[in-house]
């Protein structure tokens, strides 16, 4: 599938990264799926308010569970400048 949007910089939070360590994942996957408009497990309204920030420009938000359980957030402005992955708390 082809990517949706311009991801921008992509960074990420030092939690998010120690998360992913603990995982033993690379956060490429979870970028690709964001990218590619699954937003993962976000609510039937967080994903129609995902599409409607793809079409009028909005930020987008995905969230996954990693292997072990643990949840990360992509998060990407609206201006597309750039991508961070963090843990909800990070928020």
């Amino acid at each position: 599938m082809l990517p949706k949007f311009s991801l921008g910089q992509l960074v990420a939070t030092p939690g998010a990264l120690a998360a992913l360590k603990e995982a033993e994942v690379s956060f490429w996957p979870y970028i690709r799926r964001h990218q590619e408009g699954d937003w993962g497990n976000v609510t039937r309204e967080d994903a129609a308010e995902n599409e409607l920030s793809l079409r009028e420009g909005f930020r987008l938000l995905s969230a996954y569970s990693l292997p072990d359980g643990c949840k990360i957030w992509i998060i990407t402005e609206a201006d597309r400048s750039a991508t961070t992955i963090l843990l909800p708390e990070e928020y």
